[in-house]
This record gives C-alpha cells, sequence and structure tokens, in this order.
C-alpha cells in the first residue's frame, strides 16, 4: 500500500481477518448481516426466512423466503459467494439445482458488470455483503435451521402430549401413503404397484426418478418372463451398459460384464428407445455403499425372488421382510460399489438394516395398510436407523434445544410425524413462523 501510487479509502485499512466463505455463510445464517438490503440494481431485499442449511449438491440454503419491494414473499434457495463471478465459475449457471435459487449474496464484486442468471436465463437479485460489518467474535455453533415459534407451546407440554402430537401426525401420513398406494394397485394391479415402490425407495431421493422409470418401462410381468436375463435387461435400460468395449473395464469385472452383455444384446434393438440418458443419474451425493448399480443389482434379484418376497410379505411381520431383504446375496455385487471399482476388502450386504427400515416404513407397511390390515400397532415400534435434513431441521424447527428432543426421533412413526409436520407447516410458511397456525394449535392442545 505505501509503494502504490494510489489507494482506494475503503481499503486503507484492511481487515485483520477475511473470513472463509463458510464462515461467511455461517454469519449469515446467524443474521449477522441483517436482513434488510438493497441489491446491485437499487431494490429493496428483505430476507423473511433465512432457510436451511443444505448439506447436499445445490444452493447453500434452501426452503428460503424473501420480499422485493415489500412485495409478497418469495420462496426459493439463496447462495452465497465469496465473489459475483463464481456463479459462473462454479458452473451454476449451467447447473438445474440453482434454478430455484432466488437471492444471489456476494462480498467481493469483479471487475466487469456481473448479472446472475439461472439455466434458463432467469435474472437472480444480487446484494452484496460487507464481512467489515461483522462482530470479530464468531461462534461455529450454528444449527441447520431456526427454533420456530412452536418451539415454546411444545417446550410446556408434558412428554406424553408431545407424543401424541406426534402419534397422530405419523398415524396421518401412513394412511396418506395406503391411500397413494391403493390407487396404484387400481390402476396398475398389486405386483407392478409394490415393484415400483420397492424401486423408488432403491433409488433413494437423489435417484428416485430414474428407478421409478426403470420400473416403470420394464414391468415385473415381462422381466419374469425371461429370468435368466432380468439383471442385464435392468442395467441395459437404465443405460449402464452403453460401452460394451471391456477393454475400459478392470480385469476382474470383465466376465461379469460380459455376461451382462450378452443378456442385453438381444434385447436391445427393441428397447433402445427406453434407455434411460446419462444425465438423469445423479452419482456425485451418493455413498459408495448406495451406488444406484449397487441398489439395481438389488432390485434384479428382488424381481426374480418375486415368489420368495411376496411370501416375506404374506407373513404381515417385520422379521419375515427383514429377513428376504437383508440376506438377498450377489457374487459379484457384495464386493463392489461400482461396475468400474476395485474389489471391496469384506463382503457388503446389497440392502443393509438402515434401508430394510426405510422400505418398511414407506412402502411395506403402507403397502399393508392399503390391504386393510391393522399393522400400527407394529409400525410404532419400528426404531429409526438413520435420519436425513428434513428430520434434523423439522426437529431443530420444533424443538429447539430442548434436552428431550432426541427422545422424539428414536421411532421411524416419529420421524415421519416430524416430516408431515415440516410439510404441512414449515414448508407452507413464508412468515417466518409470524402466520403460521402450528404455535397456536399446540398451545391449545
Amino acid at each position: 500500500m505505501v509503494t502504490a501510487a494510489r489507494v482506494k479509502e475503503r481499503a486503507l485499512f484492511l481487515p485483520l481477518r477475511i473470513p472463509n466463505e463458510l464462515e461467511v455463510q455461517a454469519r449469515w445464517f446467524a443474521g449477522e448481516f441483517g436482513r434488510r438490503f438493497v441489491s446491485t440494481q437499487g431494490n429493496h431485499i428483505d430476507i423473511v426466512q433465512f432457510g436451511t442449511w443444505n448439506r447436499e449438491t445445490g444452493p447453500d440454503f434452501c426452503d428460503a423466503a424473501i420480499s422485493i419491494n415489500g412485495g409478497d414473499p418469495i420462496r426459493g434457495s439463496i447462495e452465497i459467494d465469496l465473489v459475483d463471478r463464481n456463479w459462473d465459475l462454479h458452473g451454476h449457471v449451467s447447473n438445474s439445482a440453482f434454478e430455484e435459487t432466488v437471492l444471489h449474496v456476494f462480498v467481493e464484486k469483479s471487475d466487469r458488470e456481473f448479472f446472475t442468471r439461472t439455466k434458463s436465463n432467469r435474472n437472480v437479485p444480487q446484494i452484496r455483503i460487507d464481512p467489515a460489518v461483522l462482530p470479530e467474535a464468531f461462534s461455529a455453533n450454528i444449527p441447520l435451521a431456526r427454533p420456530g415459534r412452536c418451539q415454546a407451546p411444545l417446550k410446556n407440554l408434558p412428554e406424553e402430549r408431545i407424543r401424541s402430537v406426534l402419534q397422530a401426525a405419523a398415524r396421518f401420513r401412513l394412511e396418506k401413503k395406503a391411500a397413494r398406494i391403493r390407487a396404484k394397485i387400481d390402476n396398475q394391479g398389486r405386483d407392478e404397484a409394490l415393484f415400483q415402490e420397492i424401486a423408488a425407495a432403491l433409488g433413494y431421493k437423489e435417484n428416485k426418478l430414474p428407478f421409478t422409470l426403470i420400473a416403470q418401462r420394464t414391468p415385473l410381468k415381462s422381466l419374469r418372463e425371461n429370468p435368466e436375463d432380468i439383471e442385464a435387461v435392468l442395467f441395459g435400460i437404465a443405460g449402464f451398459l452403453e460401452a460394451p468395449d471391456l477393454v475400459v473395464y478392470r480385469k476382474s469385472s470383465r466376465d461379469y460384464l460380459r455376461q451382462l452383455w450378452d443378456g442385453w444384446w438381444p434385447h436391445r434393438d427393441a428397447m433402445q428407445r427406453l434407455i434411460l440418458p446419462a444425465k438423469i443419474w445423479k452419482l456425485s451425493s451418493t455413498r459408495p455403499a448406495n451406488h444406484p448399480q449397487r441398489r439395481l443389482a438389488a432390485l434384479a434379484l428382488i424381481a426374480d425372488e418375486w415368489s420368495a418376497f411376496r411370501r416375506a410379505l404374506g407373513r404381515k411381520t417385520t422379521k419375515a421382510v427383514e429377513g428376504f431383504l437383508e440376506t438377498l446375496d450377489h457374487r459379484f455385487w457384495k464386493f463392489r460399489y461400482t461396475l468400474t471399482a476395485d474389489p471391496a476388502p469384506e463382503a457388503m450386504a446389497l440392502i443393509g438394516q438402515s434401508r430394510a427400515a426405510e422400505i418398511l416404513a414407506n412402502v411395506i407397511f403402507p403397502f399393508w395398510r392399503a390391504e386393510d390390515h391393522d399393522i400400527w400397532p407394529d409400525y410404532v415400534k419400528l426404531s429409526s436407523r438413520l435420519t436425513n435434513r428434513r428430520i434434523e431441521t423439522a426437529t431443530a424447527r420444533l424443538f429447539g434445544d430442548d434436552p428431550r428432543r432426541r427422545g422424539f426421533t428414536r421411532t421411524i412413526a416419529h420421524q415421519q410425524a416430524l416430516l408431515q409436520i415440516y410439510e404441512d407447516f414449515c414448508l407452507q410458511d413464508n412468515s417466518d413462523c409470524a402466520h403460521c397456525p402450528f404455535p397456536e394449535q399446540m398451545k391449545s392442545w
């Protein structure tokens, strides 16, 4: 600065510590930059809801809401960058995951004028924030979501009453799922409806759509007409056999790939139009053990052993269904994460305990209920194996720092209840809790 020919007034005394992007995001979420801003185009931007942290691919915060010039709240995502042009440099402009972004927040402005646009060429409002206004002290203990107004009445409710609220929400959600499956059974038949639901559950949320398309394009009835080709047809329709040159694969995988290809090529011409495009798959955000190729192999085994699966269902016990799912065995896939991966040192279950529990909660129990079986006593006993962002968000919104909060997420039924409350109230509210009816309902419960 001493040797420079000239300096800008704003940079005369540089801050001793410039926050990194993660800290900027955390301090934004904590409200340290404020809630009222003026955009680069001169519009007044109010942050109605800061949203929730997005721990997956896409914008930094989802389920947020802003108001422009005092208008009605606009719900969407918020992205924060250190430099405005990072929107382009990081590929957000061509990424459909950023299509719902309603606000682009940045720290430094680049030399040239820059406009934030989505893949559909929609202009996104920009605001610039200044870290110099931040207090020096910083706590990294930022929650996933801000506690809502409902935490106050819930804190004053006895535990048994809170559990009764959750039980009611869980029962409502179960009946809703059962009604949807019942309608699918009426339209497509019992086995086809169940096969499609199982496929969607194996796809997880990242690949639920492609797995559903595969089950729709390769009906169970037609698959079972050629049982020796089930796995090959599913992998072919998925687009995973579009590189028949075995040289690109490891030697240990070539025999298996050759077997799949030999089973697929007689069907390929007739089914060419049904092959899924590669871009439909989301592979970057999945755990290796949950790679869709492994799950597709599990779906093939279920289709091949459908009679045994139906017998397990007929017993109406979680133990029978869990036993069937968790003992599915595949000589290749129990040691592989993907078609191109090295063999794993130890065998892995194709469907582990946590995924089996999710399938029971989201498919099997609603399916039993759709057939008018009284399964509620067994349903409420299902222990939860995993959690997810929405469950954690709902827990933070409803219970804040209440020490009892963990006790309300230990069963699948309670987790489903939290999801139902979150979807019915939190996701429908654009007022940052101000006009949400749930807190008042809890006060009068």
